[in-house]
């Protein structure tokens, strides 16, 4: 069977991430909230297409194929106006990441603050094997424990306090990479 470029696109690739976060389904409380905020678009209900892959992330930890035909049947539009809005933003994941997803900024500040041997040191403790991520398609590289994942990011706003990385919602400033077991250290043992 041939895979459609659509399909191809959208297809999310399994990680070890995946046994932290629940598998895509529609509950009432999803189609509610879902309902709520389309109700905010009246008469451009395609305008609700961002808002409702917030939700979906949120509750899931990326955005799946089958969220991708959701969200399309939901505001009435073809699949691939959605695909192009979550391959657009880099904000959105299409796999699962870690329980604790890490993104270390890769701008100039955070660059020259030495955010690449950062990544690096995270990568060696994490058993993270970056080879076959694609930063355009699957930026994302997950532990083999599914306990971390690691991504580059563009600017985090801090360059007085470089190399900074964020993980999860936290934000970390100063993490050279003699600082990075520290760092892992503070999530390790969060069930």
């Amino acid at each position: 069977m041939s895979v459609s470029i659509l399909q191809e696109t959208i297809a999310s690739h399994e990680t070890p991430g995946e046994k932290f976060y629940p598998p895509f389904v529609v509950s009432p409380e999803l189609e509610a909230e879902a309902d709520d905020r389309i109700s905010h678009y009246v008469g451009n209900v395609r305008s609700a297409t961002l808002p409702l892959l917030h939700i979906v992330q949120h509750r899931f930890g990326f955005i799946s194929p089958a969220a991708i035909d959701w969200v399309a049947a939901k505001l009435n539009i073809e699949p691939i106006k959605v695909v192009e809005v979550v391959t657009f933003y880099p904000g959105f994941r299409q796999s699962a990441p870690g329980k604790f997803h890490i993104r270390v900024c890769r701008t100039l500040s955070c660059a020259m603050g030495g955010s690449h041997e950062l990544m690096e040191r995270l990568c060696e403790l994490t058993g993270i094997d970056r080879s076959a991520s694609d930063p355009h398609h699957h930026p994302i590289s997950v532990s083999p424990c599914g306990k971390f994942s690691v991504e580059f990011a563009e600017c985090l706003a801090s360059c007085g306090t470089a190399p900074v990385c964020m993980v999860n919602d936290h934000f970390h400033d100063g993490v050279a990479a003699e600082k990075a077991e520290g760092l892992l250290a503070k999530y390790a043992d969060q069930a």
